[in-house]
Formats: C-alpha cells, structure tokens, sequence
C-alpha cells in the first residue's frame, strides 16, 4: 500500500492561496516575497521529496500550473518530477498538461483508493487544495509535510477547509529550513 503526502507551502496562518502571484489574489505572490535567502535550503528539501516520491498525484489546475512551467523551466527538481507518474483527479479534464500523466476521472475517494492500494510507495500532493480536502475529509491523507513561510496574511483560501469531524494528528519531525522557513512533518494518528 503507498503513502499519501501532502506537500504543502504554508503561510504561519495556513493561506496556500496564490503564492506565486499570479492568481489575483491580492496578497498574492508571498512564496517569493517572504522566501529570503532560504531558496538553496528550500530546493534541497523539495528536491529530496522529490526523489523519493513514486508518484504524483493533483488537481486539474495544479496539472496546468505544473505542466506549462515544465515546458518552459529546467533544473534537477523539475527533472525529477517530469519523470514521476502522475495522476490527475477530475471529472472534466481530458487531455493532461504533464508529461507522464493519467486522468482518474471516476468517484475522487473510490479512485484515490484504489489508487494508494495499488502503489508501494510515496504519492506526493503538491497544491490541489479541494484534492487535499476531499482526501482529508475521508481519512486518505497519511502524512502531511507543511512548509511553513513566515508570514501572516489574514485572509485567503487555507489548506484545510471544514470537516465533519476532528482529524487528529501527530507531529513526527521538526526541521528549520534556512533561516526562516519551518518544515514540519505530521502523520495520521489513529486514536486521539
């Protein structure tokens, strides 16, 4: 059975709206503007997620985000992903944007299921927000990895939206990246 990880950029009050910017959001593009002089630190964490993923899995938009920037962008990061399987959760999408990928069009729980019972290892969940809220509702998330970035923006779109219960936790590893970016790893806890 694999893993599901969820790999997510946070800022200290939880925001993953738009952190490049270019979504109109307007405290938009906080990824860059708060990154500091953290950028080596950052990419050698990614980088090693990366390479020991077995999989990727996202939303329809995060396969448009990534997909068009691996056409245009190079580097050892990238390359590791672009050689990644990935699947892709939609029921509208047709045609996928990266390379490598396959559309899992049918029920998201029953498919994302199947899907963790059909792979060994690591399957990665970069961005994809109502993906990761979907999973987390019904209990598919088995490690969370928040980067956390040190700022505080007040309003826009969390990682996690409301639930129908409690989704207990336990904190398994704490690491500082840089300077000034927090790196903290949660897994599923069975019992409270």
């Amino acid at each position: 059975m694999g893993k599901i990880v969820v790999s997510q950029n946070v800022t200290l009050d939880g925001v993953v709206e738009d952190p490049s910017g270019e979504g109109g959001f307007k405290h938009g593009g906080w990824f860059a503007e708060f990154m500091g002089q953290d950028w080596g630190a950052w990419g050698e964490l990614e980088l090693a997620e990366a390479q020991g993923a077995e999989a990727l899995l996202m939303g329809r938009l995060t396969d448009e985000y990534f997909g068009a920037r691996s056409r245009i962008m190079s580097g050892e990061w990238l390359d590791s992903l672009n050689r990644l399987p990935k699947y892709v959760v939609s029921a509208t999408l047709r045609e996928p944007q990266w390379t490598n990928a396959t559309v899992l069009a049918g029920d998201p729980v029953s498919e994302v299921s199947k899907l963790r019972d059909q792979l060994l290892g690591e399957i990665v969940v970069y961005g994809s927000r109502p993906l990761v809220r979907m999973m987390m509702e019904h209990d598919l998330v088995d490690e969370l990895r928040l980067t956390v970035f040190p700022v505080v923006l007040g309003a826009g779109e969390r990682v996690f939206g409301e639930t129908s219960d409690k989704r207990p936790l336990r904190l398994i590893h704490t690491k500082t990246v840089g300077n000034g970016l927090a790196h903290l790893t949660y897994e599923r806890a069975r019992e409270a």
